[in-house]
C-alpha cells in the first residue's frame, strides 16, 4: 500500500505534464481501438459465413446474370441439399446517404437455407402472402424507426420507378456476427417488372444462386462438378465457398485495410515516444533523489521499480480510460456510417490487444531511464542539490 501511495503521488507530482501525457494515450489507446474494431467490421461477413453454403456466380464477374435454370441442373448434383437465388436490387431510400443492403430472394427456399436470420412463423407467412411485403433486420428497422405494417418508399436505380414495399416482419440474427441490415423482397415482383419492361429473357436472370451442401468436406469437388456443367456455355460460373466469396470481396480494399493497420500501429508508436519522454524527463529531474535512496541503503531494483511503477501507472490509468472511450466512440461512428458495416462491435479481443499496447508502452517508456538511474553514481548524483 505504502508503495502504491509513493508511485501514486510521484505519477502526478508534475500533475500538468502528467495529465498531458495520459491525454495523449487516452486518445491514442481509443484511436487504435477504433481502427481495429474498423478492420474487424470488414471481416465481420466472412466470420458469419456457413461452411455448408456454397456461392455459384457468373465466371466473369459478380456484375454479370446467371439464367435461373441453372438452379434446376444444379439441385441435380450429388450432395447439393437445396438452391436458392437472389438479385442486388439497389434503389434510394430519401436520400442516398441512407445505404444499407436491399436483396429479392426467393423466400420458400431462401429462408430455409439461412436459418440464422430468425422471423417468426407468423411474419414469414405475411411476407410470402404480400407481393409487395418485405422482411428487414433489426439493426436498419432501428436506425429509422420502423415498424411491422410500415409502408417504405424507394427510387429505383437498377429497377427504375417508384416502389412502395411493406414491412412484413423483422428478423434478428442467432448471434452477433449476423448481418441485421438486410432489407429482403420478393424476387418474383422484380422479374415481373422486369418482363414488363424487357421481356421474359431477362426476367428469368438472377445475380447469384446460393447452394445448400451435406459435407462441407466435399465444397470444393461439388463446386468443380458445378462449374463443369455450364463449361463452354454462354454464361460460365465459378462456384466457391460463401467464406471465399466473401474474402473475395474483402480483399477489393485489402489496401485499406493494411493502411489502416499501419496507422493504428503508428499512433501507439507516437504515444510510447512521448510517453519516454516524460518519463526521461522525470528521471532527470529527481537524479538526486535517486542518488539519496541508493546512499541510504535502497538497492538500483528499487529505483527501477519506482520508475517502471510510476510509468505502468499513467499508462494503465490512461489505457483504461481509453478502452472505455472506444465504445462511444464506436457507437458515434456507426452513426455517421450509417449501415456501411454489418456488425460493428468492440470485441474482446479489441480490448486486449489495447490493454497489451498500454502496457507495452508502459514497459517500453520506462525501460532507458530505469535502467540510467540503476547506474547512477550517488556522488554525481549528489552535486544536484546544490
Amino acid at each position: 500500500m505504502f508503495l502504491f501511495k509513493l508511485l501514486l503521488k510521484n505519477a502526478f507530482r508534475h500533475k500538468l505534464r502528467t495529465m498531458l501525457t495520459m491525454v495523449g494515450l487516452i486518445v491514442a489507446i481509443a484511436a487504435f481501438g477504433l481502427l481495429r474494431t474498423i478492420v474487424d467490421a470488414w471481416y465481420a461477413g466472412v466470420d458469419a459465413t456457413s461452411s455448408t453454403r456454397l456461392i455459384t456466380r457468373s465466371a466473369i464477374s459478380v456484375g454479370y446474370p446467371l439464367p435461373l435454370y441453372y438452379a434446376e441442373r444444379i439441385k441435380k448434383v450429388e450432395g447439393v441439399n437445396g438452391v436458392t437465388w437472389v438479385n442486388w436490387f439497389g434503389g434510394i431510400y430519401i436520400d442516398r446517404r441512407n445505404f444499407f443492403a436491399r436483396f429479392a430472394v426467393d423466400g420458400a427456399s431462401y429462408f430455409p437455407m439461412y436459418p440464422e436470420y430468425i422471423v417468426s412463423d407468423d411474419e414469414k407467412a405475411a411476407f410470402m402472402a404480400d407481393r409487395q411485403g418485405v422482411i428487414v433486420g433489426r439493426k436498419i428497422a432501428q436506425r429509422f424507426g420502423w415498424k411491422v405494417g410500415d409502408s417504405v418508399p424507394l427510387s429505383g436505380t437498377i429497377y427504375p420507378g417508384n416502389w412502395n414495399f411493406n414491412i412484413r416482419g423483422i428478423y434478428h440474427g442467432t448471434d452477433a456476427r449476423v448481418d441485421e441490415t438486410l432489407m429482403l423482397m420478393h424476387w418474383g415482383l422484380l422479374s415481373e417488372n422486369v418482363r414488363k419492361r424487357l421481356g421474359n429473357a431477362t426476367a428469368n436472370q438472377v445475380g447469384l444462386l446460393m447452394v445448400s451442401i451435406k459435407d462441407p468436406n466435399r465444397a470444393s469437388a461439388i463446386s468443380q462438378e458445378i462449374d463443369a456443367l455450364f463449361h463452354n456455355s454462354v454464361a460460365e460460373t465459378r462456384t466457391e465457398t460463401e467464406k471465399s466469396f466473401q474474402l473475395g470481396i474483402v480483399s477489393m480494399s485489402q489496401a485499406v485495410l493494411m493502411a489502416i493497420r499501419a496507422v493504428s500501429f503508428v499512433v501507439v508508436l507516437i504515444i510510447m515516444a512521448v510517453m519516454a519522454n516524460t518519463m526521461t524527463m522525470t528521471a532527470r529531474e529527481r537524479l538526486a533523489e535517486y542518488a539519496t535512496l541508493k546512499a541510504l541503503g535502497f538497492s538500483p531494483a528499487f529505483v527501477v521499480k519506482l520508475l517502471f511503477g510510476e510509468s505502468l501507472m499513467i499508462s494503465a490509468i490512461g489505457g483504461a480510460i481509453g478502452i472505455a472511450l472506444t465504445f462511444p466512440l464506436a457507437m458515434g461512428f456507426v452513426k455517421q456510417t450509417g449501415s456501411l458495416f454489418k456488425v460493428f462491435d468492440v470485441s474482446n479481443q479489441t480490448m486486449m490487444y489495447q490493454a497489451l499496447a498500454s502496457l507495452v508502452v508502459g514497459l517500453i517508456a520506462a525501460a532507458w531511464p530505469a535502467w540510467k538511474m540503476s547506474r547512477i553514481d550517488i556522488v554525481q548524483g549528489l552535486r544536484h542539490f546544490a
